[in-house]
C-alpha cells in the first residue's frame, strides 16, 4: 500500500495582512494601537487551522519593499502606494500572533515572499509532499504542477495545472511568456506596449517560448497568425522589454533560506501566549474563543 503523501501549506502572509488590512474597518485598543489589521489576520489564520488541519504550515512573508527586481528595473512596484501608516505598527504584532500559534514565519531581505514560496515548493515537492500555496496572486500560477497546487481560501478555490490552462491558455511553466509580452500593470511589469492578453496567448500557444517567437517573428503569416501592421511594429521593437519582463515576472527558486520539512511541522496553538496578547490586544471576542 502506497502511502499518503505529507501536505505542505506555504500561507502568502503579505497576501492576508493586506487584504484584512483593507477589508475592516479601523480599530484600535485603549493605547491607540491600531488592530484591525492583526484582528482580520488573527482571525483568518484560525479559520484556516480549523478548516485545513494541518500538519505541514508556514507563513512566508515580504522582508521591505526593495529587491533585487528593483536593480533590474528601477521602476518595479513603484505604481504601489507605502503602507498604509496605520498598517506599520501592526507588522511587529502580527509576527507576535504568529510566534503563539506557533506557525514558522519566514521572511528573507532582498526577495519576495514568492521567491521563497518558490524555493521550498520546488525543494519539498519532490521529497513525496505535496506543496499547498495559499493564496490568490496569480504570479503562483507558474509553480502549479503534479504535486503543487494553488488554494485560493478567499474564493475557496483550488488551481490545479487546469486551471491555469483555463487561465492562461498554456502550461503553468508558460505563464511567464505570457506575462513577458503582455506585462502585468499590478507590479508594474512593462510588458510590450500594445500587446495584450488576447494577443500574447495565440502567440505563445504556437511558438512555446520568446526566443523562438521573436526567431520567427517574419515568419508569422506562413504559420496562419495574422497580426496588425501596429503589433507587428511594437514585437519587432519590444524584445528586449519583453526578455526583462518575463525576468520580472519568473519566480527565484535558488533564495539562500535553508528549513528542513520537520521545522515546519505545526505544533499546535499557546493559549497562554495568545491570551496575552489578546488581552493588550483587547480582542474581547478572541479571548472567549480561548
Amino acid at each position: 500500500m502506497v502511502a499518503p503523501r505529507a501536505r505542505l501549506y506555504l500561507i502568502d502572509g503579505s497576501s492576508y495582512i493586506f487584504r484584512a488590512f483593507f477589508a475592516l474597518p479601523p480599530m484600535s485598543n485603549s493605547n491607540e494601537l491600531p488592530t484591525h489589521a492583526i484582528y482580520g489576520f488573527t482571525t483568518m489564520t484560525l479559520k484556516f487551522l480549523k478548516e485545513y488541519q494541518p500538519e505541514l504550515l508556514a507563513v512566508v512573508l515580504d522582508k521591505g519593499r526593495v529587491t533585487f527586481r528593483n536593480e533590474i528595473y528601477h521602476e518595479y512596484k513603484s505604481n504601489r502606494p507605502e503602507a498604509p501608516p496605520d498598517l506599520i505598527p501592526q507588522f511587529p504584532y502580527i509576527r507576535k500572533i504568529l510566534e503563539a500559534m506557533n506557525i514558522p514565519a519566514l521572511e528573507l531581505a532582498g526577495f519576495e515572499a514568492d521567491d521563497l514560496i518558490a524555493t521550498l515548493a520546488k525543494k519539498f515537492s519532490s521529497q513525496e509532499t505535496e506543496v499547498v500555496i495559499v493564496s490568490g496572486d496569480k504570479d503562483l500560477m507558474q509553480l502549479v504542477g503534479d504535486t503543487t497546487r494553488i488554494l485560493d481560501t478567499m474564493k475557496s478555490r483550488w488551481i490545479g495545472v487546469e486551471e491555469v490552462k483555463e487561465k492562461f491558455g498554456v502550461e503553468p511553466h508558460q505563464v511567464v511568456e505570457v506575462m513577458g509580452l503582455m506585462g502585468d500593470p499590478t507590479d508594474n511589469i512593462p510588458g510590450i506596449k500594445g500587446i495584450g492578453e488576447k494577443t500574447a496567448i495565440p502567440l505563445i500557444q504556437k511558438f512555446q517560448s520568446l526566443e523562438n517567437l521573436f526567431d520567427h517573428l517574419h515568419d508569422l503569416d506562413k504559420v496562419g497568425i495574422k497580426i496588425s501592421a501596429r503589433v507587428r511594429k511594437a514585437l519587432m521593437e519590444g524584445k528586449e522589454d519583453a526578455l526583462m519582463s518575463r525576468k520580472l515576472a519568473t519566480v527565484r527558486t535558488d533564495v539562500p533560506i535553508h528549513v528542513d520539512l520537520e521545522e515546519l511541522r505545526f505544533q499546535g496553538i499557546s493559549n497562554e501566549n495568545l491570551r496575552e496578547l489578546y488581552t493588550e490586544l483587547e480582542f474581547s471576542q478572541l479571548l472567549k474563543g480561548l
